[in-house]
């Protein structure tokens, strides 16, 4: 998950953002291609950081299909940039810009997120605008988290879960929804949009490296609140703590939980159906419509 504070310009939360795309992968992709997202469609993609949502997007959409990535940070969409051209991606561009404040144009056929609208202040005004930035008969394809089953799922894990709240009581005194996903399908209707549809995972792994990276990059932040550490014990032996306790349970741990919900656009009962000869395009305000 992005930290609670403004680390993102660093190598280290770089490479913990990238550790932990690499890790979730399979499930964005798989929610993804449920959501439709497939050949030769454009595709927005919000609060891109280091790139590698954008860049799974690129993959399902082929060489024919476009993606767009949005992120604040200049340095971050610079390391976005480099990755993409690296791995051959040319059908990726990045661009800098708040996610509250995407200038509409050219209609998209996908707008995703992952791991995004949680930062946000009002995250309900800004699905809203999203919508809107979809044409008609696209989809809007959100993932975010819940981190809830994760403490019921390590309960037997002591210090682990000492970790968890801590990172929960972090996040949520930084003004973080940390259980935005279980509101999703509530949200979107909040939003005036179709009730979505929903899927939810939990990935696990033997690994709790996840937990010890979310705690290291959140210190300063831990430290702003003036919130204790005691009940983590020595922080210099966490990682090694965290990683007997895992193996010593003889299972797997589970981080964060994933939850992706989904709509499409559709027409205006004046609004004729899918015009013949070519793509889509946006003609107007009541082109398409939430019921």
């Amino acid at each position: 998950m992005p930290p609670a504070t403004p680390t993102s310009s660093t190598d280290l939360e770089h490479e913990r953002l990238i550790r932990q795309a690499t890790h979730l992968a399979p499930f964005t992709e798989r929610f993804f291609r449920d959501a439709g997202i497939g050949p030769g469609q454009r595709v927005l993609d919000l609060g891109s950081g280091a790139g590698d949502v954008a860049m799974l997007a690129a993959r399902l959409v082929g060489p024919a299909g476009e993606v767009v990535g949005i992120e604040r940070d200049t340095m971050t969409i610079a390391l976005a940039r480099t990755r993409a051209a690296a791995a051959g991606f040319r059908n990726v561009t990045f661009t800098q810009s708040d996610v509250g404040n995407i200038e509409a144009g050219e209609p998209f056929d996908a707008v995703v997120g992952r791991l995004i609208l949680a930062y946000l202040p009002d995250p309900v005004a800004v699905m809203r605008k999203l919508f809107r930035l979809v044409r008609l008969g696209g989809v809007l394809a959100i993932q975010d988290m819940w981190l809830a089953p994760a403490l019921a799922l390590n309960a037997h894990l002591p210090v682990w879960c000492a970790g968890l709240s801590l990172v929960l009581e972090t996040l949520r005194r930084s003004g973080v929804h940390v259980d935005l996903g279980a509101a999703l399908y509530r949200m979107f209707q909040e939003a005036g949009l179709p009730a979505p549809r929903v899927r939810i995972d939990v990935p696990v792994h033997t690994d709790s490296r996840f937990m010890y990276d979310a705690l290291v990059s959140l210190l300063p932040e831990i430290e702003r609140l003036n919130l204790s550490l005691q009940s983590l014990g020595d922080f210099s032996t966490l990682l090694k703590r965290l990683q007997e306790e895992a193996a010593a349970s003889k299972g797997v741990v589970a981080w964060v939980g994933l939850v992706g919900a989904f709509a499409r656009t559709r027409p205006t009962q004046n609004t004729a159906s899918k015009p013949r000869g070519g793509p889509m395009k946006r003609r107007g305000a009541n082109s398409w419509s939430a019921p």
